[in-house]
């Protein structure tokens, strides 16, 4: 075990900070700065040191370098209040490049299952979780994988599915919301 609980930890190909909370089945589950629970290998985090830069600089050059490291204040404006679930997306890119480390081999039959079984799985983990929102990321191409997602979402009951914010995702990306079922059953 390379962390410990409440070790400060940076995602190194993302831009979030966290604190370990526990090791479950392997991973590593951080707290992020927002409060969301997260899972990683140990080779995707780094440990944030609690080391006081002061001692290394003296006099004067410590506070002109302090200055030159803050970060710029944030500017007022009024901000509509929203609970932890509503800012939080799952987005699944299903680009093949980003689910296997090499496709050599694969025929474009075994790609699509691939790409369908990731989208179902992410889609059942979206819904046991309550997740409201779910955007998966297909890309343009000849419409083969989306026309497929589309014929997988058809058969849930409880949601809704159609095109993504094209200012963001453009327009290879389909956005899946989930209604919740409020009855508690």
């Amino acid at each position: 075990m390379k962390f410990k609980p409440g070790d400060k930890v940076s995602v190194l190909d993302d831009s979030f900070n966290g604190v370990v909370k526990k090791y479950q089945g392997g991973k590593v589950a951080i707290e992020t700065t927002d409060g969301f629970e997260l899972l990683f290998d140990e080779a995707e985090l780094v440990a944030i040191q609690n080391t006081d830069m002061r001692s290394f600089f003296s006099g004067k050059s410590v506070n002109a370098v302090l200055r030159e490291k803050e970060e710029p204040k944030k500017r007022s404006f009024v901000k509509e209040k929203k609970s932890k679930n509503d800012g939080f997306v799952l987005e699944i890119d299903l680009h093949i490049e980003k689910l296997v480390p090499n496709k050599r081999g694969m025929s474009n039959y075994d790609i699509l299952t691939l790409q369908a079984d990731t989208a179902k799985r992410q889609l059942e983990f979206a819904i046991r979780n309550r997740m409201p929102k779910v955007v998966f990321i297909h890309g343009v191409g000849e419409g083969i994988l989306k026309a497929e997602l589309d014929f997988m979402l058809g058969r849930y009951e409880g949601i809704t599915f159609g095109d993504a914010d094209y200012q963001k995702y453009g327009l290879g990306a389909t956005e899946v919301y989930i209604k919740q079922n409020l009855t508690g059953s």
